[in-house]
Formats: structure tokens, C-alpha cells, sequence
């Protein structure tokens, strides 16, 4: 039974340098997390590049849903288009809202005089970006590009600046406005259960929800792997409550041994929670993935009420000065090796004065595998006060996955050995 129709949302990402691949999309996914969150349908999220004829064709695929979101484009420069293409696909003739050109102004002045450069250099680029089309009206300045709203047919169009921080501000104002307010009384968000899984593979785990009976009676089920997680996400509308609490405990009693959340935190803000929980300080000593570990753990708020530091070594000479490794370990069983793996955790361990710590030693690749040790090959060790645990892995992949992988695997392992699971 498919699930009853919501309000749909249409997103339209623009900007060369993304279709480019030299810059990722961050906008499309958060507007899509918001959509979903507020009772909306993320039906499609458009890149696009700068070609007029390109970014007008999204725009009036984007016109077909009940909310359509622009991202980028919003700026005074010749290439910045958005405001111009949206006016032509919908059909309104484009004006100056002299309001907003006083605002923009405003703030170009400051500027101007801040470069010590004349306010006539940005006068072009003020009206400009005050030019909208008819029956728009402006969501406020982020720099001197104003969000924009405005109603055609039956869509609500909501045109945002490019930069994620920029954006997500204006959204926020967009949500305040009657027209999304309006919208959003049809919407119905839905109920969610999130399961997640360590260590299990992709197929046992679609085999095992499969088993339970699978999506339907309510329930749209969707299953999602990355490094060695997966991610189980039941979308639950009005009446599938018991089909999503029987999909779920089915998970739970055939998987429980992998299961390691029910919630969209990710391990390292878990590891930092179980750690504070208990009292215990952390650090990472790392060589292939050059400070992923720690990277990641900092980037949780709040990550100093437990962890201490970390130790990069990735040179022998700085494993055996910084952490303590044995020479004659390194020489007898390699830089990659369950060995120097514990010996960096325990230097780690003494040298930071931790209560716990995590070790990881590799083979990243492209090059530097050998028959015995060949790329994809990684260790992971852990330490703690009562007892240490050892992990690892030979898969090969790109550079970025090898690291990618090992660094989730340092965290699950210190998650497990904290929580003795």
C-alpha cells in the first residue's frame, strides 16, 4: 500500500563549480532533512550549472511541486541568474523593489567605504540584486543577496543565497512566512524509527527486514550502507505504527548483536557521550588516517569534556619518539601490524594520560601494498582500564574509503570496549 500523498518539495542546487565536482552539495540534503522533518516530500534535488537554458529547465520541473527551494545564484555578478531565469519560467515581468534597494545599499556602502573604493562600483550590483519578480517579496539580507519569496500558481518559490550558513538562516525566516505556513497545513510528518547496525552486512540486514514482512501497511522502509554501518530508516504514516514496531523489534531480536543506535547521532558523538558518562578521557594515535579519528571527534560540541588529544605518527621514527612503539616491533612485524596497532594505543595511553585510547595503522594505498600487506589492509587497537580489544580489516578501495573505514572502525571499537558489547 503506498504511502498517502504529502505536499511535495522540488530543490534546485545552482552553481557550475558543483556540477563540476569541485565543490559538494550541502544545501540539497539539508533542505530535503528539513522537508521530510516538517511533513513534506523531498520529490527531487536538481544540481544544476550556470547555462541559462539548463538552470531555466530545473526551474520550471521545480515549479511542478508544491514548494520549489533555489539555492545560489542570488549575487550581482553577470553570472548570477537565478532571479532572472525564475521571472522568465514563471511568467512575471521583473521590477525594482526600491525597499530593498535602500537596504542593499545600506550595507554596499559600508562596504565601499571599508575597501576605500567609490559606492558607485557597487550601484549596478544593488539594483540588481533589488530586482525581483512581481509579487515577490524579500526574506532579508545575508551579505547583500536577499532571500526571496513568492507564490505562482500553486507553488511557493523560496530563492535562498548559495553559502550552507546563509541559507539555513534565511530558511528559517522562509518558515516564518504565511505562504509556507499555509503549506505546511497540509503537511504530515510522519513518524520515524531509525535502527542502526555496525558490522553487519547490507544484504543480511535487507534479508532479515525481507523476513519481517518488508515495507507496506503504512510503512516505507529504506536501507543504506556506509563504511561498515548500516542504516535502517522506517518512515511511518497514520496506521503503521504496529507495522514499523514489528519491523523493528523483528531487527532487534535477529540483529541485535550489531545494533548500536536508535537515534541519528553518529558514533563519535555516542563514543564522547559513554565516555563522559563514565568519567573517562580518550585520545587517538593514528597513521593512515591521519587525524580522521580525531577530526571527527572534535567535530561533536562539547568533545574537550573527554577527549585529551591525539598523536599523528606516521613515520616509524615518530611512532617509536612519540608513542613509545619498540623498534624491534616495527622491524619485526611492519608499521602495518596488530602490533604496532596495540603499541600505539598503549603509547598513547601513557604519553596523553588517558583513561582510553585508540589506535590506527594501515595501508590507504593507491600505493605501498604488497602481497602480504596489500591495500585496504588496516589494524585498529583500543585500551582502556580493564581490558583492550583489537579489530581489522583487507578490503581494497580508494584512499578515501581505506580512511574512511578505518576511522568508524576506531570509533566502534572504543564504543564497544567502553560499553563492554
Amino acid at each position: 500500500m503506498s504511502l498517502p500523498s504529502r505536499p511535495r518539495a522540488a530543490f534546485v542546487v545552482t552553481g557550475s563549480e558543483l556540477v563540476r565536482g569541485e565543490r559538494t552539495d550541502r544545501n540539497g540534503p539539508f533542505l530535503a532533512r528539513e522537508a521530510l522533518r516538517l511533513g513534506l516530500e523531498p520529490a527531487r534535488i536538481a544540481i544544476v550549472g550556470d547555462r541559462p537554458e539548463e538552470l531555466e529547465a530545473a526551474f520550471r520541473e521545480g515549479l511542478g511541486a508544491d514548494l520549489c527551494v533555489v539555492s545560489g545564484g542570488l549575487g550581482p555578478t553577470h553570472d548570477d541568474r537565478t532571479i532572472e531565469l525564475l521571472a522568465r519560467a514563471i511568467g512575471r515581468e521583473l521590477v525594482v523593489d526600491q525597499a530593498l534597494e535602500r537596504q542593499i545599499g545600506d550595507v554596499s556602502r559600508r562596504i565601499a567605504e571599508r575597501l576605500r573604493r567609490p559606492y558607485a562600483d557597487f550601484q549596478a550590483g544593488v539594483r540588481k540584486q533589488a530586482t525581483l519578480p512581481a509579487g515577490a517579496s524579500s526574506l532579508g539580507l545575508a551579505g547583500t543577496a536577499p532571500g526571496v519569496l513568492l507564490e505562482a500558481n500553486r507553488t511557493v518559490v523560496v530563492a535562498l543565497p548559495g553559502p550552507p550558513g546563509e541559507l539555513q538562516r534565511l530558511w528559517s525566516r522562509a518558515l516564518e512566512t504565511e505562504a509556507i505556513r499555509r503549506l505546511l497545513e497540509r503537511a504530515r510528518p510522519p513518524g520515524r524509527r531509525v535502527l542502526r547496525f555496525f558490522g553487519a552486512s547490507e544484504s543480511a540486514v535487507a534479508h532479515a527486514l525481507d523476513q519481517a514482512g518488508g515495507e507496506g501497511e503504512g510503512v516505507e522502509a529504506t536501507v543504506c550502507a556506509r563504511d561498515f554501518e548500516v542504516h535502517v530508516d522506517l518512515v511511518v504514516d497514520d496506521g503503521g505504527e504496529p507495522r514499523a514496531d514489528a519491523l523493528a523489534a523483528a531487527l532487534r531480536e535477529g540483529l541485535g548483536a550489531h545494533l548500536f543506535a536508535e537515534d541519528e547521532r553518529p558514533v563519535e558523538e555516542l563514543v564522547l557521550a559513554l565516555c563522559r558518562a563514565r568519567g573517562l578521557s580518550l585520545a587517538t594515535a593514528e597513521s593512515c588516517t591521519g587525524g580522521l579519528v580525531a577530526a571527527r571527534l572534535t567535530s561533536v560540541p562539547g568533545a574537550s569534556d573527554a577527549f585529551r588529544g591525539a598523536v599523528v605518527a606516521y613515520a616509524d621514527d615518530v611512532k617509536r619518539a612519540e608513542l613509545g612503539v619498540p623498534a624491534e616491533v616495527l622491524e619485526q612485524h611492519g608499521a602495518v601490524s596488530a602490533e604496532t596497532a596495540r603499541a600505539m594505543a598503549v603509547g598513547a595511553r601513557e604519553r596523553l594520560r588517558v583513561d582510553v585510547a585508540v589506535s590506527v595503522t594501515g595501508v590507504a594505498g593507491p600505493g605501498g601494498g604488497t602481497p602480504e600487506k596489500p591495500v585496504g589492509l588496516v589494524y585498529v587497537h583500543a585500551v582502556a582500564p580493564d581490558g583492550e580489544l583489537a579489530a581489522g580489516f583487507s578490503l581494497p578501495a580508494d584512499r578515501e574509503t581505506v580512511r574512511r573505514r578505518a576511522a568508524a572502525s576506531a570509533l566502534h571499537l572504543v564504543r564497544r570496549l567502553v560499553t563492554g558489547g
